[in-house]
């Protein structure tokens, strides 16, 4: 019973694993379907953290506790909870910031870039400024 538990909860990680690194962003990902996006990106975070530095650890937080998948981002309905309103989700900051960033992109390419994306290349330049 105890090698399935293991089993299973092994097959979990493995699944999450290849979730987060399947069709990688990586540097240059929207280089032909919407070009000026990383650098929207980082002038929009540039922007945020000189008026909130204290807003670079949060929003990273953030990405750790949204798993690659953009959830983090939903908001909540009537017949619906939304990941952000429960209560391990409570704590967070910059979702504004995030929602900023992304209505920037999304005037230069719309519909092109994750929200999932979005949060990730927030997080990325937010960190490194």
């Amino acid at each position: 019973m105890a090698f399935t538990k293991q089993v299973v909860v092994f097959l979990v990680f493995v699944g999450i694993f290849n979730i987060c690194n399947a069709q990688g962003l990586k540097l240059g990902f929207y280089k032909k379907t919407c070009p000026s996006a990383e650098a929207i990106v980082k002038k929009e975070t540039a922007n945020i953290i000189s008026l909130a530095p204290t807003l670079a650890a949060p929003i990273l937080r953030m990405h750790f506790h949204d798993w690659c998948d953009g959830s983090i981002l939903l908001n909540s309905t009537t017949n619906n909870q939304a990941e952000k309103d429960s209560f391990p989700n409570l704590s967070l900051r910059g979702f504004g910031s995030i929602d900023k960033v992304k209505s920037a992109v999304e005037k230069k390419c719309p519909g092109v870039v994750s929200c999932a994306d979005i949060l990730a290349l927030v997080s990325r330049d937010a960190v490194s400024l």
